[in-house]
C-alpha cells in the first residue's frame, strides 16, 4: 500500500489559535513550522477563561492534566454591584458544567496555557518552533506557498504546502488576503493587571470569578496560575484614547480615576498592580471569506471579539482542532481542507462575535446607576434561564463532532 505524504502546513503567530492548530496537525501526522514575532512564548500577563467547550480541546490534545495543574477550576461565579458590592450568585461551573457539558470552567494564566501547548508540540517536533520571526509577508501559486519573514533584520523564506495566518489583529497573513481593515473604536477602554493573591484583603482571596456591572463599565477578576495570582480586566467607556496595543503602560492614577465611585474591592486591586495596562477595545466586521488558495487564517486574524462573553481564547482553541480536522480530512486538497475548515467555523465565530458586543450592553446599563432599579434589573437579567439561553449554545459545542 502506497503511503502519500501529509502537507507542510505553515503558521505565522505563535499564540493560543496557532499553537493549538500546530499540536492537532502534529497529531494527525502533519509537518508543521510555526513562526513567531517575539523572542518567547510569553504574553504579557493576562487571564483567560476557558468554559467547557475549550477544555474540550485541551482533552482531545491530550494536555488536560498539565493545564489543569497550573489552573484554577472555578468554584462560582458571580455578579456584584459597583458600588454598593450586593452579590448574585451564577450557574454553570464546578461539577455543575461537568454533569451538564462534560467539562469543568477554568481560569488560567495565559502564559501557562501558551507554555503546555508549546510543551506538547516540541514533545511531537522538538524544532516546530521559531521564536524571533517576524511574518512580512507571503506568495502562492497552485503549487506551493511561502512565508516571508524576518530575524534579527534578515529577510528569509520558507516553502510549504498551505499557510495559516494566526498572526493576531493585525494579522499581516489578512492584510495580504484582503487588504487593509477598518478597525472602529467602541468608545470603551480596558484595564488590566495581575495582583499576588496573598496580597489582596482575606475576603478576596477566593477561587470566584467575580463580574462587577455598572453604568458605563464593568470590572471581571478571577484567580489565575494555581490560585497565586488574581487577574483583573475593567472595561469603562472612555473617549479619545484609541491604542490597540496589549502592553500599552498606563498609571494607577489614571486606572483609580478611571473606577471614581466603585466599590473599595476594585481600588484595593488596582493599587497592587505591578504595572497597569490599557488597551483601546475596537470592533471589526465578521469577514465573509477566511482563506484563498492555499492560505487561510484563525483566531483573531478573522474573528476579534469584544471580551464580554469569555470566548476569544476558546474560539481560537476551537478553531485550531476544527482546522487539523478539516486538513485531515481532505487529504493531499489543502485548498478543500481550507475551505472545509472555513464552512464548519465562520456561522459560528460571526455569532459569538455579535453576542459579545451585545453582552457588554447588558453589563454596563445605565440602569445601574440607581441602586433600586439595578436590583431589579440583575435580578431579572441573570436569573438561570436567562444565563442558560445566554451561554448553553457555547457551552454543548463538541468540537471533535462537528461535521467537516
Amino acid at each position: 500500500m502506497i503511503q502519500t505524504k501529509r502537507p507542510h502546513v505553515l503558521i505565522a503567530g505563535g499564540g493560543i489559535g496557532g499553537l493549538t492548530a500546530a499540536l492537532a496537525l502534529l497529531k494527525r501526522g502533519f509537518d508543521v513550522d510555526v513562526y513567531e514575532q517575539a523572542s518567547e512564548l510569553r504574553e504579557v500577563g493576562a487571564g483567560v477563561q476557558l468554559s467547557a467547550n475549550g477544555v474540550r480541546v485541551l482533552h482531545e490534545l491530550g494536555v488536560l492534566p498539565e493545564f489543569r495543574a497550573l489552573a484554577c477550576e472555578a468554584e462560582g461565579k458571580e455578579i456584584r454591584l459597583w458600588n454598593t458590592g450586593q452579590a448574585w450568585q451564577l450557574f454553570e461551573v464546578g461539577l455543575e458544567s461537568v454533569e451538564r457539558y462534560g467539562f469543568g470552567h477554568y481560569l488560567t494564566y495565559r502564559p501557562d496555557l501558551l507554555a503546555v501547548l508549546a510543551d506538547g508540540i516540541r514533545r511531537e517536533k522538538p524544532n516546530a518552533i521559531h521564536l524571533n520571526a517576524r511574518c512580512v509577508g507571503f506568495e502562492q501559486n497552485t503549487a506551493n506557498v511561502t512565508l516571508h519573514f524576518e530575524t534579527d533584520g534578515k529577510r528569509q523564506s520558507v516553502q510549504g504546502d498551505c499557510l495559516l495566518g494566526a498572526d493576531g489583529v493585525h494579522s499581516r497573513i489578512r492584510h495580504g488576503l484582503f487588504g487593509d481593515d477598518r478597525p472602529a473604536y467602541t468608545g470603551m477602554l480596558s484595564w488590566r493587571g495581575v495582583v499576588p493573591m496573598n496580597k489582596l484583603p482575606a475576603h478576596m482571596r477566593r477561587m470566584v470569578g467575580t463580574n462587577w456591572v455598572g453604568p458605563g463599565g464593568h470590572v471581571v477578576h478571577y484567580p489565575v496560575h494555581r490560585g497565586e495570582y488574581m487577574n483583573f480586566n475593567g472595561i469603562m467607556e472612555v473617549a479619545g484614547w484609541q491604542v490597540e496595543s496589549w502592553s500599552a503602560q498606563g498609571t494607577h492614577e489614571e486606572c483609580h480615576a478611571t473606577f471614581a465611585g466603585w466599590h473599595d474591592d476594585i481600588h484595593s486591586m488596582i493599587k497592587l498592580f505591578s504595572a497597569p495596562y490599557k488597551w483601546a477595545l475596537m470592533e471589526r466586521e465578521p469577514l465573509p471569506q477566511w482563506s484563498v488558495g492555499r492560505v487561510s487564517l484563525l483566531g483573531d486574524a478573522c474573528h476579534s471579539m469584544l471580551p464580554m462573553l469569555a470566548q476569544g481564547a476558546v474560539m481560537s482553541l476551537e478553531d485550531g482542532l476544527v482546522l487539523a480536522r478539516a486538513l485531515e480530512a481532505a487529504g493531499e486538497d489543502v485548498v478543500q481542507g481550507l475551505r472545509r475548515y472555513q464552512e464548519a467555523r465562520i456561522e459560528r465565530t460571526t455569532k459569538v462575535v455579535l453576542g459579545s458586543a451585545e453582552n457588554g450592553k447588558r453589563f454596563q446599563s445605565r440602569t445601574l446607576a440607581d441602586a433600586a432599579a439595578a436590583e431589579e434589573y440583575v435580578t431579572r437579567e441573570w436569573t438561570p434561564e436567562k444565563v442558560r439561553a445566554r451561554y448553553q449554545w457555547l457551552y454543548e459545542y463538541d468540537v471533535t463532532a462537528v461535521p467537516v
